[in-house]
């Protein structure tokens, strides 16, 4: 294997080999702190409760290109299921193995060793290079990237361009760029109605049967209908629950978890008036709490799209899909500090599972991309 290869390569074990179970960093940044600080950058760490929060930063001029991503992975669960140690690296087949082979430390494997390409070839090349790694990404996330762009935002650093490591490909390596995320606004509904005895329903209130013609209403409205990169707004219910547990009692009360993924054409605040409109309209006694945990954001033609379908097809020879799918990521804190943004990285079939794995030669051309990218925004 030629050097920078291998060193992709290397660095990934070494980061798979790290325990980091959210919101452990078990070791990553350290790590990742001792690549990069010879190569000039200034290591901050910004932690917050039991999250650790790695801001590093190699110049002070504009503009400020960004990679961004986490150290911390999911539990593996039953390990007896793998066919080798979650948390030991392993070449099988042409496959790297391990929890977080491709969510996602073979991403900011790739990142160190693309900077490390780019710097020695470009010393001197304008702007500033940052990575902002944490251990809180697949936990509550409050601790987290969301601190960080925080500390950033109260001392006035902002950032122009921003990649951000998560596994974005269907099929291949390059097959698909993130350029915005859906929002998500969930909400607990609770419907009061008069608990009684099931054979005297004259003297009860059934809340179940009240609330039934407007959830139907409010599972066929159309929010809106979404537009040239996003779908329509959804609203779908996560969990009901109503009653004592036996058959002969009316519930007093029904309780309704939801949620909202919505598009750039809407708001929390208009989705909030609909829905509000509704219940009233159908005169149910009832309670709302409300819970914003995104906002939608989306990057359109720009600079940073540009350079990533370039680099891609470059690397890979293919033609990139921009795509908004899929749920949240730490995007959604970046969008506040940051007016561009996309997301690449490595096939996600295997994420979140029992033996999870990338390609062992994607690791140099993911690399390649994220180093063209640098080369292209920065030379």
């Amino acid at each position: 294997m030629p050097p920078d290869i291998d060193a992709t390569l290397r660095l990934a074990e070494e980061l798979i080999a790290c325990r980091s179970e959210t919101p452990e960093d078990a070791g990553c940044m350290p790590l990742v702190e001792k690549r990069l600080t010879p190569l000039g950058f200034h290591c901050e760490r910004i932690d917050r409760g039991k999250t650790a929060n790695l801001w590093a930063r190699r110049g002070s001029a504009a503009p400020l290109f960004c990679f961004a991503g986490h150290t911390d992975v999911v539990p593996p669960g039953d390990e007896s299921g793998w066919e080798s140690p979650p948390f030991t690296p392993a070449r099988r087949g042409g496959f790297l193995y391990g929890r977080g082979a491709a969510d996602m430390k073979s991403s900011i494997a790739a990142f160190v060793t693309a900077c490390e390409r780019f710097i020695t070839g470009n010393r001197t090349h304008k702007g500033s290079i940052a990575l902002l790694l944490t251990s809180d990404e697949e936990g509550d996330a409050n601790d987290g990237t969301l601190a960080v762009t925080e500390a950033l935002d109260r001392r006035g650093e902002k950032i122009d361009y921003c990649v951000i490591g998560e596994p974005t490909a269907a099929d291949r390596l390059g097959d698909t760029i993130k350029n915005g995320r859906r929002g998500s606004l969930s909400g607990k509904l609770t419907v009061r109605g008069i608990q009684g005895h099931i054979a005297y329903p004259h003297l009860a209130k059934n809340p179940v049967h009240l609330a039934a013609p407007a959830l139907a209403e409010l599972a066929a409205v159309e929010w809106d209908a979404g537009n040239e990169f996003f779908p329509p707004t959804t609203w779908q219910i996560s969990d009901i629950h109503a009653g004592t547990g036996a058959n002969n009692v009316i519930p007093g009360y029904l309780d309704i978890l939801f949620n909202f993924r919505f598009s750039t054409a809407s708001s929390p605040d208009s989705l909030r008036t609909r829905m509000e409109g509704i219940l009233k309209y159908h005169r149910l006694d009832y309670t709302l709490a409300w819970n914003l945990s995104a906002l939608p954001f989306l990057t359109g033609k720009s600079t940073l799209i540009d350079a990533a379908l370039a680099a891609i097809r470059e690397e890979t020879g293919l033609d990139a899909a921009l795509s908004t799918s899929g749920g949240t990521s730490d995007g959604r804190f970046i969008a506040r500090i940051c007016p561009q943004i996309v997301e690449i990285g490595p096939v996600n079939a295997s994420i979140h599972k029992v033996n999870e794995h990338i390609a062992i030669a994607d690791l140099p051309r993911l690399s390649g991309i994220y180093s063209r990218i640098l080369q292209r925004i920065l030379d």
